[in-house]
C-alpha cells in the first residue's frame, strides 16, 4: 500500500517495534494524528484463534465520542409505541421491511421484536453485509425494547473477531484525553479476554495495536491484564 508523505514522517517520529504504556501509546498515537479532522483512535487485537473460533459480545464504553445513533426498530403493536416513547428514529413493520427493499438505509442500528425476525429475515441479503442485521447475541432481537433502546442511546457497541482473529473496534477520539482513551481500551480488553473460548490454547492475545484514522499503528504492552 502506498503511504503518503505526512504518515511517513509520523512513522519516523518513534520505534514501531517499542511495546508502549497504554497512557504512553495513547498520547504518542495523539500525537502523530495529522488529519484536519478530528480522527478516530481505533484499536486492534490481534487472537490466537482457530478457524472455527470466534469472540463477539457487546459492550458500552465508559466515555462516549459518537453522535447519537439513528435506531431503527421493527415492531408492531404496543412494542412499536414502546419503541417511539423510548426515542427510536423510526419504527415500523412490513412497511419498513419494503422501504429497505428498495434501496433506504438511512439509520445507524436496528432492532426488532422476536416475531418480527419472519419478515426482518429477509433483509439478511441486504443488513448483513452492513452489519444492520438485528441479532439476539447482540441484545438487537428482544421483546424488551425500552432497555435495548436505552444500553445503545448510551453507546452500546458491538466487537467481534474477523476471519483472521482480529478485533477491530473504534474507542475514542484524538481530541479526548488520554485517560479516558486508556480507560475504554482496557474495558475493551478486559472484556475480550473474558470472552476467550474454552478450548483455545497457548497466548490468546497476541498483540495490541492503537492508531489513529489516517496515522500509523503504535504497540500496546497490557501483557500484565490478561
Amino acid at each position: 500500500m502506498k503511504r503518503g508523505k505526512k504518515y511517513l514522517e509520523a512513522v519516523t517520529k518513534y520505534d514501531k517495534q517499542t511495546l508502549f504504556e497504554p497512557k504512553n501509546a495513547a498520547e504518542l498515537v495523539k500525537k502523530l494524528a495529522f488529519a484536519k479532522f478530528d480522527e478516530t483512535i481505533e484499536v486492534s487485537i490481534k487472537l490466537n484463534l482457530k478457524k472455527s473460533q470466534s469472540v463477539r459480545d457487546t459492550i458500552v464504553l465508559p466515555h462516549q465520542f459518537s453522535v447519537q445513533k439513528r435506531i431503527l426498530v421493527f415492531a408492531r403493536g404496543e412494542k412499536a409505541e414502546e419503541a417511539k416513547a423510548a426515542g427510536a428514529a423510526f419504527v415500523g413493520d412490513v412497511d419498513l421491511v419494503e422501504k429497505i427493499k428498495g434501496g433506504w438505509l438511512d439509520f445507524d442500528v436496528a432492532v426488532a421484536t422476536p416475531d418480527m425476525m419472519k419478515n426482518v429475515g429477509r433483509l439478511g441479503p441486504i443488513l448483513g453485509r452492513r452489519g444492520l442485521m438485528p441479532n439476539p447475541k447482540t441484545q438487537t432481537v428482544t421483546f424488551d425494547i425500552k432497555a435495548a433502546l436505552e444500553e445503545l442511546q448510551r453507546g452500546r457497541i458491538e466487537f467481534r473477531s474477523d476471519k483472521t482473529g482480529v478485533v477491530h473496534l473504534a474507542i475514542g477520539k484524538v481530541s479526548m484525553d488520554a485517560d479516558r482513551v486508556v480507560e475504554n481500551l482496557n474495558l475493551v480488553f478486559k472484556e475480550i479476554v473474558k470472552k476467550r473460548p474454552s478450548d483455545a490454547k497457548g497466548e490468546f492475545v497476541k498483540s495490541v495495536a492503537l492508531s489513529s484514522t489516517m496515522g500509523p499503528g503504535v504497540h500496546v504492552d497490557l501483557r500484565d491484564n490478561q
